[in-house]
């Protein structure tokens, strides 16, 4: 252990003794009434110690002012490093930052929020596109139809023979069908390809974009909404028939098809929601008639009616047998 490490761990006197040049620093940092007693004195190194000091701001319970003087070599005059609040051991600390994307929950967004996706997001998978060339709503489509170039093509569609004769000097053969046979050209190249080709198959398909769900996306999203719209909703449970035999039901395209669809009952809970096929509600296209009331079963005890309970009980209903009447001539013994 070097000399200096040694001298380091020992507090300069001189650094120690400065209490009130670290509380009027402090107390012009905060406000005076604001830091409290002092706390403690570190030695931060050769001639350099930190003042701690309570904090009494509401809201820092447990912080301290930390206030670093220092010395020069053979000096005798104590000077100011940095003042700054410092949570001590028991200090209430706020949450750990968690980022945006973790933060973020199903309904947060507005409008004009943007929710960029993840670059490996487990939901999706590569779709088609097209052969090399990037998806049709991208940046470096060259034939990209944006808003600024859609107007010009409609207008260019739109124009006249005549207008299309003075925009092009008069020239014969380039009326209506000539001038605008360039902005179809270039809005079939860039939106509708040709019949035939692979991307016209995958624009049917529904597959021309440039990342389609997954399946492990196809198991998360029909798990959240079964648990939303599912059969074991309470509404479901009292509903008169499954919504796969409703008329309001708009069935789902793929694989989904087998187990979802799109509720259009205005007067249903779910209206616009997509719903599992064994989800129900009272408002069944097929609920024309109104179920019976359900009859309660016969109570086990009858506690309504009255029981009979004669006033003298019978005479052969003891166990021993009833006397004889005795004869009203026989001698009751008396002369």
């Amino acid at each position: 252990m070097s000399a200096a490490t040694t001298r380091s761990r020992t507090p300069d006197r001189l650094c120690v003794e400065a209490v009130d040049l670290a509380r009027a620093a402090a107390e012009e940092a905060a406000a005076p009434g604001v830091v409290g007693e002092h706390v403690s004195a570190v030695a931060d190194g050769d001639r350099v110690v930190t003042h701690f000091f309570e904090c009494k701001e509401p809201g820092y319970r447990g912080w301290r002012w930390a206030v670093t003087v220092a010395r020069a070599s053979r000096a005798k005059v104590v000077t100011l490093d940095e003042t700054v609040l410092l949570p001590g051991p028991d200090a209430l600390l706020a949450p750990e930052w968690v980022p945006w994307s973790e933060r973020l929950r199903p309904g947060d967004m507005g409008p004009g929020d943007l929710l960029p996706t993840e670059a490996e997001d487990l939901r999706l998978e590569p779709g088609y596109s097209g052969e090399d060339a990037p998806p049709p709503n991208s940046v470096l489509a060259a034939d990209a139809v944006t808003p600024q170039n859609l107007a010009e093509l409609v207008e260019a569609e739109d124009a006249g023979p005549e207008e299309d004769l003075a925009a092009e000097g008069g020239a014969p053969g380039r009326g209506a069908a000539g001038a605008s046979g360039v902005g179809s050209g270039a809005v079939e190249a860039g939106a509708v390809p040709a019949r035939g080709t692979i991307a016209s198959v995958a624009e049917e398909l529904g597959m021309r974009r440039a990342r389609v769900l997954s399946r492990y996306g196809l198991h998360v999203a029909a798990d959240r909404w079964d648990e939303a719209y599912g059969a074991k909703t309470p509404m479901a449970q009292a509903a008169p028939a499954p919504c796969v035999s409703c008329g309001f039901l708009l069935p789902l395209a793929g694989s989904l098809r087998q187990a979802f669809g799109v509720c259009a009952n205005e007067f249903s809970p779910a209206d616009g929601h997509v719903v599992s096929l064994a989800y129900g509600c009272g408002g069944h296209s097929e609920a024309a008639i109104m179920p019976k009331p359900p009859r309660p079963a016969p109570p086990v005890l009858d506690s309504m009616g009255a029981d009979t309970f004669p006033l003298r009980p019978a005479p052969d209903s003891g166990s021993v047998p009833a006397a004889e009447p005795e004869d009203e001539s026989e001698d009751l013994g008396h002369s």
